[in-house]
């Protein structure tokens, strides 16, 4: 008959994962998150700071590590910094938590808002060459297409002038009809001609004879 060892702390089940280590949810002081991360029951204590580092944000001698539970109970405070992580009762699933005595708070690292921003002057942008306004530059594409710019200003110029063309025949207190398509026709009298302040071109304003329009004919700033 074959005799099966017993397993020691920190070695898990078979197929948990490799021999000698562990996975633990880490969580810190500064943030609600928390991550499995697996570590193995050979690492002291100390070893185990200078991996959590770049896990949650804290220098190494500024931390204290709490042993929890799955259901959050605390197991062991880990220390000291030559102990063995497998010397204390430590198995998959359970909880590691770091605690920031450097004078840390709650979501310090999580508010990008306080982070300062870098911002680059257009001039210095324009002067890139790896950037997406220089390839787009170098095919002359978009508004660096001069033919296509040159013909979009042309359309532009053309129904502005048939805009101005049409328009010249209406003035404010005209009959009219409004014919919208898959709409009723309307009557109403022409209230104003001319341009605005809220979108470009000519716009006219008609006071329906019916109360049927969308507005007092007002615009919104």
């Amino acid at each position: 008959m074959k005799a099966m060892a017993e397993l020691g702390p920190g070695l898990g089940s078979p197929g948990s994962g490799p021999p000698g280590s562990v996975s633990l949810a880490v969580s810190s002081s500064l943030s609600a998150f928390s991550s499995l991360r697996r570590y193995g029951t050979e690492l002291s204590i100390g070893e185990l700071k200078q991996k959590l580092e770049l896990v949650v944000g804290v220098a190494a001698p500024w931390m204290e590590l709490e042993l929890r539970a799955a259901g959050g109970e605390l197991l062991a405070r880990l220390e000291p910094d030559d102990a063995l992580l497998g010397a204390f009762p430590v198995s998959d699933g359970c909880g590691l938590h770091v605690i920031d005595r450097s004078g840390g708070r709650m979501g310090q690292f999580e508010d990008v808002s306080q982070v300062p921003k870098y911002e680059m002057a257009d001039s210095d942008y324009d002067k890139r060459t790896d950037s997406v306004r220089s390839f787009l530059r170098r095919r002359r594409w978009g508004r660096f297409d001069a033919e296509a710019e040159r013909q979009r200003e042309a359309e532009e110029e053309r129904r502005r002038a048939e805009e101005a063309e049409l328009t010249a025949a209406m003035s404010p207190g005209c009959r009219c009809v409004v014919s919208i398509p898959g709409q009723p026709r309307h009557r109403g009298t022409i209230a104003y001609v001319g341009l605005t302040d809220f979108k470009p071109g000519h716009w006219v304003g008609v006071r329906y004879d019916e109360p049927v329009g969308k507005h007092d004919g007002s615009t919104a700033k």
